[in-house]
């Protein structure tokens, strides 16, 4: 296992900077399409970042495709990675093909794994570290598959849109984790919406409202640095906070039944007021931002993640005509329908897990040379939901191209596990929109 030291965060991260549950059923089109697909030469993948998600994710693309290997992986910490390797074993058999050489830890660990003959990078880090890395994969000559938000902060949106173009140059395929539009029923949902069945959208709702999820409470041995990086949920320059790590599914989900208009302005609210210990960072546990597009319709946008509290994760759509429910894939007034996969008491058939879905369409792509590349909506939607978060830290109604054009660099001055101080919790009205 390659050991790779600490570095300095302008060495690592300056590109970025200066370029300004699963639950579902795999169903016959993904097996079909895996099938389809198999003939051809071995895939190689390489996974960066091993935690729970970068595991799913590498256990999702080899499930999709019949003919593809894990034979590289990198994380920052030595022991995520050999909890990896050993469920990973466990899990996917004789699609685990990584040797020790190609297993690689540290801060720039990402690009070792680069060096190597993977022909597919899982970028699956926090999100702070994707810009970066998404653009190391490109230079690299890579194809990527890179789980959602594209960044943390606008610098880095900016950065992401430009790497994707780069991959449009080079024709390599970048796509990012937005795996409900993976999904049939979603698509078909989206298909009568997109047609007409609601007449014109008025208004829109996406709830992501949960109890409390994992944290980490700091260790004798940890660093000041090293717990915000293992307990990164809770450190905005690391996650993003809900609105952007989590939530940004369901402003997706809002920009695609808009046909991927986006908003003009926003205004929200927030605070943090069942998580207030230092254990909790320094994000807020909800949100609420109305979102306003340049016809007048508007998205309202609630979050939070406090125990003890209802679980609401509903997407709605209200158009002149009716309304549609885009999780149970149903659609109520002048046209009622519901789609056959649907989950529930009455699901007629199974649906298509659009984990795996989304990594069939990227191996498809590379297999046909058809390149694929979701950047545009991905950063578009990633910068939605930052926009959200901004109006919702400061209290200023905040404009689209004020948020795309935002200064503020979240990224610190280094990744040397020392001390870091905990940002203070922002108080609208005082902390400035930069």
């Amino acid at each position: 296992m390659k050991n790779n030291a600490s570095v300095p965060r302008r060495t690592f991260i300056s590109e970025a900077s200066a370029a300004s549950a699963a639950g579902l059923f795999a169903g016959n089109s993904v097996l079909a399409a895996a099938e389809e697909e198999k003939k051809g030469d071995v895939l190689r993948i390489g996974l960066v970042g091993c935690g729970s998600r970068g595991s799913g994710a590498a256990v999702d693309a080899v499930n999709a495709d019949s003919n593809v290997k894990l034979v590289a992986m990198a994380d920052l910490f030595p022991d995520k990675l050999e909890a990896a390797k050993e469920r990973l074993k466990k899990v996917i058999g004789e699609k685990y093909a990584v040797e020790e050489d190609h297993e690689f830890v540290g801060i720039d660990a990402y690009r070792e794994l680069l060096k190597t003959d993977v022909d597919v990078v899982l970028l699956a880090t926090p999100p702070h570290f994707r810009p970066a890395h998404l653009k190391a994969a490109i230079e690299a000559n890579k194809h990527v598959f890179a789980e959602k938000p594209v960044a943390v902060d606008s610098p880095g949106v900016r950065s992401v849109m430009k790497t994707c173009e780069l991959a449009k140059q080079k024709r390599l395929s970048v796509l990012f984790g937005f795996m409900l539009r993976h999904s049939t029923g979603m698509q078909e949902t989206m298909d009568r919406i997109h047609n007409g069945d609601l007449g014109r959208i008025v208004t829109l709702q996406t709830n992501y409202n949960i109890g409390g999820t994992w944290s980490h409470i700091q260790q004798p041995e940890w660093s000041d640095m090293e717990w915000q990086l293992r307990n990164w949920a809770y450190f905005t320059w690391m996650s993003g906070g809900q609105l952007v790590e989590q939530h940004v599914h369901g402003l997706d989900l809002m920009s695609w039944a808009m046909q991927n208009e986006y908003p003009v302005k926003c205004f929200g609210l927030g605070g943090r007021q069942s998580r207030t210990e230092a254990l909790y960072g320094h994000v807020f546990d909800h949100h609420a931002v109305c979102y306003e597009y340049s016809g007048g319709q508007r998205t309202f946008a609630f979050c939070r993640q406090q125990n003890g509290t209802d679980v609401d994760t509903s997407q709605l759509v209200y158009g002149e005509k009716g309304s549609a429910d885009l999780m149970r894939n149903t659609m109520q007034g002048e046209k009622t329908w519901r789609y056959s996969g649907a989950r529930g008491r009455e699901r007629k058939g199974k649906q298509d897990n659009p984990y795996e879905q989304e990594h069939v369409a990227l191996f498809k792509a590379i297999r046909t040379d058809t390149p694929y590349n979701n950047g545009d909506y991905a950063a578009k939607s990633t910068l939605m939901a930052i926009m959200g978060r901004i109006a919702s830290y400061t209290g200023q109604n905040i404009t689209w191209e004020q948020a795309l054009n935002s200064k503020e660099d979240l990224t610190p001055d280094s990744y040397e596990f020392g001390s870091i101080e905990v940002p203070p919790v922002a108080i609208p009205g005082k902390t400035k929109f930069y």
